[in-house]
């Protein structure tokens, strides 16, 4: 694995801030593979140019050793969107998740 600090300059191309600051880099100091999350809902309609940055920047930290995992709101997806824009969103059922 690369050192932390240069993980550290990889991952942040591009990105503005981190929150908190400094948590990332202790994380990646302490040399262990990093389980990285992103929770996507199944009910939106498409996928935009919006979903590229955070897909591209999972990769960067698979290209570094680390894990990237997708996890898909099952439950959210049957249960509906609670913000009332059901037009948008409409519930699921476990076969369509």
């Amino acid at each position: 694995m690369k050192p932390a600090s240069e993980q550290l300059e990889y991952l942040m191309r591009g990105v503005d801030t981190t929150l908190p600051e400094g948590e990332l880099l202790a994380r990646l100091e302490e040399g262990r593979p990093l389980r990285v999350k992103l929770g996507v809902d199944p009910t939106a309609p498409d996928v935009h140019l919006g979903w590229g940055v955070v897909l591209g920047l999972l990769r960067r930290f698979q290209e570094l050793g680390h894990t990237a995992v997708l996890i898909v709101g099952d439950f959210t997806a049957q249960v509906g969107d609670p913000s009332g824009r059901s037009e948008t969103r409409k519930r699921l059922d476990a076969d369509e998740v």
